[in-house]
């Protein structure tokens, strides 16, 4: 594989320039990148799907390059795009783009699709998404696919020193637990008892990723999903985030921690990092000022209290500069707020990285 040229420009806009790590982030060996999960880190794999969990039209991707809507859930690059950036590489495109073959193939894919969580009846509202079992069923394709272009061996060495980000498990609370008064799976599991199943669950995913090869993994937990101005809109009040929720959350992202030590420990290698996006999230909504926002309330397109209500739409109100908002539409941040989380991600300490963060796995792995 061609090592990719290393592209700097992320860091000169980010305000928040580190310029050693910038540096050895620079340095980074090009190296394959494949992402997994839901709306938060979806390229656009759901716009080839007939569901209605998508971002195809204005004012979607309106910061964009292109200024046209991608099929991220930003008004411009997500997660796993700046992350792409930080590496020096072109952004992974969806796994269901017809572009991803050939050398294109050689610099990962994207498998994240919009509405899905840890359990398959997660999102059942949205009819035809990528489940995570299928997502993984799509990687096993991808490395047939790249083993007829350069052989099994260099197709396992591409595989075991790419990075892999995977995010799920909000929606499994917004999108299934609390989707309606009383769910299925409300029903069934008391929160602390959900909780316990969902990462049981996760455990098996995550195992199976391991088993498919990867060996550098960044789990993100969910985060502050009480604080969305979906859910302030919803089940918030007076502005206050939303208690339930905030307790799924202060419940669940601890014991992803635990399962990422636990894994760690039996495998006897860190390969599952955890990424705390509950926090990286809550610095900016509980300080939006402090961060350049005007406000983590309002979404910057919507309608509704707190623009919060139904999805991000053409007759949506939409906010002149989206760079002072927080929150690009009821659900996801905006491609600033973004950057800080990824920031966070590169740099940050081992409050917000565990056991360590991207920069430093990047600077280790070109050493190797």
């Amino acid at each position: 594989m061609e090592k990719a040229s290393p592209s700097c420009a992320f860091w000169a806009t980010l305000g928040l320039v580190f310029v050693l790590v910038g540096s050895l982030v620079c340095e980074a060996e090009g190296r394959a990148f494949f992402v997994f999960g839901d709306s938060l880190v979806d390229n656009g794999n759901n716009d080839y799907l007939l569901t209605t969990a998508r971002a195809d039209n204005y004012p979607y991707g309106i910061d964009y390059p292109t200024r046209r809507p991608t099929g991220r859930f930003s008004n411009g690059f997500n997660i796993p795009d700046l992350i792409s950036q930080a590496m020096g590489s072109p952004s992974t495109l969806p796994y269901l783009s017809p572009q991803l073959n050939g050398e294109n193939l050689l610099v990962g894919a994207n498998f994240a699709s919009a509405g899905i969580g840890i359990l398959n009846d997660t999102g059942i509202q949205f009819l035809n998404i990528i489940r995570i079992s299928q997502q993984l069923q799509y990687f096993q394709q991808y490395q047939r696919r790249v083993s007829a272009l350069i052989g099994e061996e260099e197709t396992t060495r591409l595989v075991n020193e790419a990075l892999v980000l995977i995010t799920l498990g909000g929606n499994d609370f917004v999108n299934n637990y609390y989707l309606v008064p009383v769910s299925a799976r409300s029903r069934q599991f008391s929160l602390p008892d959900y909780v316990i199943y969902l990462i049981s669950e996760y455990r098996k995913i995550l195992a199976r990723i391991y088993e498919l090869g990867a060996r550098r993994v960044l789990v993100t937990g969910t985060g502050p999903l009480g604080c969305v101005p979906a859910e302030l809109a919803m089940r918030g009040r007076n502005g206050e985030c939303a208690v339930e929720l905030q307790r799924a959350a202060a419940l669940f992202n601890p014991q992803l921690v635990q399962l990422i030590n636990e894994l760690n420990s039996e495998i006897g290698s860190n390969v599952f990092i955890a990424a705390n996006t509950q926090m990286m999230h809550m610095d900016f909504v509980s300080n939006p000022q402090a961060y350049g926002f005007v406000t983590s309330k309002i979404a910057c397109c919507g309608q509704g209290p707190f623009n919060g209500i139904g999805l991000c739409t053409p007759a949506s109100n939409l906010c002149p500069n989206r760079n002072l908002y927080a929150f690009w539409d009821p659900f996801h941040p905006s491609e600033r707020a973004n950057r800080l989380i990824v920031n966070q991600i590169l740099t940050g300490t081992t409050q917000y990285m565990h056991p360590m963060n991207l920069s430093t796995i990047l600077a280790m792995d070109s050493r190797t």
